[in-house]
């Protein structure tokens, strides 16, 4: 039973260093993968030799492949607890919500707006960057001085020029 938990853990230590390996590597941050990934690599052969010595045994093969599927999990809640990066955060409202974009404005967002031409008439169109650490925050508020907007959420890869290039610019 040790072995089997031991398997277990290795594979999830691994898949989840693996996680964010490849996080890293796609928010640009290639250093850091690459530090990253000495270690990934290190876990990953001790599990595998542990099983390869001992596949007479067919519940350590589940037990690595149990713990690949724990591991995919846990990669992935690390990542959303990181919330590496920024979020792009289009709204669009009624006109009538015109002080919506004042609204988030005081709370400190980035709000850039515009008047565009929906199916039943004009509508208000906002993009708010916010760092992805903040999205949930961003849309409570959104959920509460607008419920009926529409909105898109979605990670941008390359950013360019706007007021918040120098802050951003450090971190992206």
């Amino acid at each position: 039973m040790k072995l089997i938990l031991t398997i277990i853990g290795i594979n999830v230590v691994y898949v989840s260093l693996y996680t964010l390996r490849m996080i890293f590597v796609i928010k640009g941050q290639k250093i850091l993968a690459a530090i990253l990934s000495v270690f990934e690599v290190f876990v990953y052969m001790s599990g595998l030799g542990i099983v390869l010595k001992n596949l007479d045994n067919p519940w350590n093969l589940a037990a690595y492949c149990a713990g690949f599927g724990l591991g995919v999990y846990i990669g992935g809640r690390i990542e959303e607890y990181l919330a590496l990066g920024y979020v792009t955060v289009q709204v669009t409202v009624d006109c009538f919500e015109l002080e919506l974009t004042s609204k988030l404005r005081e709370y400190g967002y980035g709000v850039t707006s515009w008047l565009a031409d929906g199916k039943d008439g004009q509508r208000l169109m906002m993009q708010v960057l916010a760092k992805r650490c903040n999205e949930r925050k961003l849309l409570d508020i959104l959920e509460q001085l607008s419920p009926k907007a529409f909105v898109i959420s979605y990670e941008p890869k390359h950013l360019k020029g706007g007021f918040w290039i120098k802050r951003v610019s450090k971190h992206f």
